[in-house]
């Protein structure tokens, strides 16, 4: 039976206390931390409770980390890990002369798990089903978005030193790093969350962590009906356009639901095609099987080794793909991305970010124009039509619900123009006595340019507004 505690037989090298900042010189954290350490005499008791709590569960961390052994605890059983953890803790405790509840005793222990074999401080909130954004602005203030909504929670970092060891395990998990020489990193957790991190220099008052959860169990289309999304015909169509295979540019604003509708669509993907998906930092669920995944590398600390997203949309193309996805369009892989779209690889999808359906035109022009090849305005406007079939257009209200606002479609050149036609608006009528944003989601009564592509597929425009409300599940 394997020890956790205990001297590991292996001789490992001594770690820094803070790994992030290794090789940079002075802990930027050290003065900031003299600082809190001298305002504690000024805290009103609920602050000084607060600021103990985190005293003692650092401490005993500590303790911890001396008797584990590392080299086996990815062996030791959790219930055998924590009755360990739990001895330590109550005989530190004793040794102290501190009696402690039963109940707050519990949570210390559970605390202290979470450091050993989690993220600290923000394993509760990544655990809480309603929390869609964790927002760490210091080590003294996190917020969560739920339901749309903004809110400072109760959960703090003893310091800047502690924010800064649940930074490092996040990145160094997957292979990242970030220091003075470079001090952001985007990555992801296990479940496919999207981690943003950025520290000093940069983050001026210390380091911040912004967390994109995405849902275990991926939303389906007939739920985003539930929720009002869109209605069930709006649903129906757009699950006609996938498997009519159309071209769709996914359009909205930061936590619109972008990823969100690109997962919920891609479930009406044939089974028997074969998908690769393309993105900065995996997120997609698409549930299918046949399936490759490519992810981005950014360069190693000498500059060199990075690989783009036009890198691996360009090696795409000879991995005989029925469809590419790409996680979202940022810079010149867009041009890779409507060469594909226009040279058979019909069916593929990707997001922008963009406020309108005609501002996300723009947006994918101006991407476009950067790989540098001096290209005519009118050649771009021409790949870009022959390429993209439909938009959509996603938006989060003002009362924090996300709606779909638009289905549009490409329906060719006039001049040097682009030009396209509403299919679907969400119309708003005004605000509830609670702040919700009223309106309704209608068909605008013009037939699709690619009617008959759609009908080929299946897909019922039989009546003037397209209504088909058959029993259809995603």
């Amino acid at each position: 039976m394997f020890k956790a505690f205990g001297k590991s037989d292996e001789k490992t090298p001594a770690q820094p206390e803070n790994p992030i900042s290794e090789g940079r010189g002075p802990d930027p954290s050290e003065a900031a931390n003299r600082v809190t350490a001298s305002a504690l005499k000024s805290l009103n008791p609920r602050d000084k409770d607060l600021s103990d709590r985190l005293e003692l569960k650092s401490r005993l961390h500590e303790a911890l980390l001396e008797r584990l052994n590392l080299s086996v605890i990815d062996k030791v059983q959790t219930e055998e890990l924590r009755r360990e953890v739990a001895n330590l803790a109550q005989a530190v405790l004793a040794e102290e002369k501190r009696p402690m509840r039963t109940e707050d005793f519990k949570t210390i222990v559970d605390e202290l798990m979470h450091e050993v074999l989690g993220y600290g401080p923000l394993e509760p909130l990544l655990e809480d089903p309603t929390v869609n954004d964790i927002l760490v602005n210091g080590h003294d203030q996190v917020y969560v978005e739920r339901f749309g909504v903004l809110e400072e929670t109760g959960v703090r970092f003893r310091d800047e030193r502690h924010l800064l060891r649940i930074i490092d395990k996040i990145v160094s998990s997957i292979g990242r790093r970030v220091d003075e020489s470079q001090p952001w990193v985007d990555a992801r957790l296990p479940d496919g969350s999207r981690v943003n991190a950025i520290i000093r220099p940069c983050s001026i008052d210390g380091p911040s962590l912004s967390i994109r959860k995405f849902s275990k169990k991926p939303i389906l289309l007939d739920k985003m009906v539930e929720l009002g999304s869109l209605p069930e015909d709006g649903a129906y169509f757009l699950r006609g356009l996938v498997e009519a295979r159309m071209n769709i540019l996914i359009s909205g604003g930061t936590g619109s639901g972008k990823t969100t509708l690109l997962n919920a669509m891609s479930r009406s993907i044939n089974e028997k095609e074969r998908i690769v998906t393309i993105e900065d930092a995996a997120e997609l669920q698409l549930q299918q099987d046949h399936i490759v995944r490519l992810e981005t590398r950014p360069a190693n600390p000498n500059g060199t080794g990075a690989i783009t997203q036009r890198d691996l949309v360009r090696n795409a193309l000879r991995m005989r793909p029925d469809r590419i996805i790409v996680g979202e369009v940022r810079g010149a892989e867009t041009f890779d991305m409507l060469q594909a779209m226009n040279t058979g690889h019909d069916g593929s999808m990707t997001t922008v970010h963009a406020n309108t359906a005609r501002d996300a035109l723009a947006r994918v022009e101006q991407m476009v124009s950067m790989i540098g090849l001096d290209l005519p305005l009118m050649a771009i406007r021409s790949q870009v039509a022959s390429g993209i079939d439909f938009i959509v257009q996603l938006s989060r209200l003002a009362d924090g619900n996300r709606k779909v606002m638009s289905i549009s479609e490409i329906t060719g050149m006039e001049g040097e123009t682009i030009t396209m036609q509403d299919i679907y608006l969400f119309r708003r009528t005004g605000r509830g006595d609670n702040g919700e944003v009223r309106g309704e989601f209608v068909a605008t009564g013009m037939r699709p340019k690619n009617a008959a592509v759609l009908e080929a597929a299946g897909i019922d425009l039989a009546t003037g507004n397209f209504l088909n409300r058959g029993s259809r599940s995603a």
